[in-house]
């Protein structure tokens, strides 16, 4: 039987902004076979922090000590006013993920989990040294502890899916000393209770393969295994160098992170927008051109971008994005401004460039355009 005060903490967290509230027991520890094939597979390419903190992801107790439950919270960012249009389509107009249209999701949701352990200390008698909380920026398993708890599953496209928020979900997870008691996780109706783990692949997914085959790169495995080396996501963030000649083509117009695995789920349809009081939108960025782009300077990416998820790649990483879109528009009118950058001072944008020119105005014109910087850029 659920403690009254674990429905009293759930209400407050609900009050707080959180979408979703969930509880789930450390006893039974996670599956871990997937995340050591994953990386012995080296599908998490250059993000050795990964591999690094393997051990905590798969035992929350070398985390907190003493750890018995997490807690899950979810924060929907479905919104009808973001959704833009559909991949694949005018692509002189840069697309961002939907998520990035946002400040920092870690730098708002954040007061939100300081607001939820004081309620925690407060319901409980709980002090600050019985729990510990992040938000997609610690070595916590969220997406599998979320399914567990049965926040949602996690469908082919490795992603959380929620019956009632779709794909559109930040995550946060709050590791506590507390015991509670867990919330089921979700099961196929026709299967007893106990046979539900929350660890299925695609469990309400059927013999959907949408996200799969609409993939640009073919970054999936197999059924919930993305090969981050082929994910444009990975690409367009958290890879720090050069772009892969050969995946270039399939990012398109996505000019940092992607949506194509997401938008495709029929599960979005009965997702409802969230509330938003830990987000905080900046829809404007969707209207930026890419010409304007190009023609960033230190001064206006700051200005721009201050305080949002894009600060991660700084101007030299958006530059190079900007680059591998251009090329891909068939824009030869964005050919002088890409001209300018072929000259930069970071050889990450030069490469980039110059590999623009060559798909926006063919090897022969793009040799005359380009001069020497064809022959600095070897790895273009």
């Amino acid at each position: 039987m659920t403690d009254n005060r674990q429905e009293e903490l759930r209400h407050r967290l609900m009050a707080l902004g959180f979408d979703d509230v969930r509880f789930t027991s450390t006893d039974t520890p996670l599956k871990g076979s997937a995340l050591i094939d994953w990386l012995g597979a080296g599908m998490h390419g250059e993000m050795a922090w990964m591999e690094r903190t393997a051990a905590k992801r798969l035992d929350p107790a070398q985390v907190l000590d003493g750890v018995r439950s997490v807690i899950l919270l979810g924060v929907s960012y479905a919104d009808e006013t973001v959704a833009q249009r559909p991949s694949g389509t005018d692509k002189r107009r840069p697309i961002w993920a939907r998520y990035s249209l946002h400040q920092d999701y870690h730098d708002t949701i954040r007061p939100g989990l300081v607001k939820a352990g004081r309620a925690i200390e407060a319901i409980f008698g709980a002090s600050e040294d019985d729990y510990r909380y992040y938000v997609d920026s610690g070595p916590v398993l969220e997406r599998s502890w979320a399914a567990r708890a049965g926040l949602g599953f996690v469908g082919k496209n490795a992603m959380l899916i929620s019956r009632q928020h779709g794909n559109w979900l930040f995550l946060a997870a709050i590791l506590t000393r507390l015991e509670f008691v867990s919330d089921p996780p979700i099961r196929k109706k026709l299967l007893p209770p106990e046979s539900a783990s929350g660890e299925d692949v695609g469990l309400l997914c059927g013999k959907c393969t949408r996200c799969l085959d609409a993939c640009p790169t073919e970054a999936f495995a197999r059924p919930g295994v993305v090969d981050a080396r082929r994910c444009i996501s990975y690409q367009t963030i958290e890879n720090k160098s050069i772009i892969p000649r050969e995946l270039r083509p399939g990012i398109g117009a996505r000019i940092y992170g992607c949506d194509v695995c997401l938008e495709v789920c029929p599960w979005n349809r009965f997702a409802h927008a969230g509330r938003s009081m830990l987000l905080t939108a900046k829809r404007d960025l969707a209207e930026l051109g890419l010409a304007e782009i190009l023609e960033l300077t230190p001064v206006k990416f700051a200005e721009l971008f201050r305080g949002t998820a894009m600060k991660r790649v700084k101007l030299g990483g958006l530059l190079r994005n900007a680059c591998v879109v251009a090329g891909n528009s068939g824009d030869a009118t964005l050919l002088p401004l890409i001209l300018r950058l072929a000259e930069h001072e970071l050889p990450l944008v030069r490469a980039h460039a110059v590999w623009a020119v060559f798909r926006l105005a063919g090897p022969t014109e793009a040799e005359s355009l380009l001069g020497g910087a064809r022959q600095r850029e070897s790895d273009a």
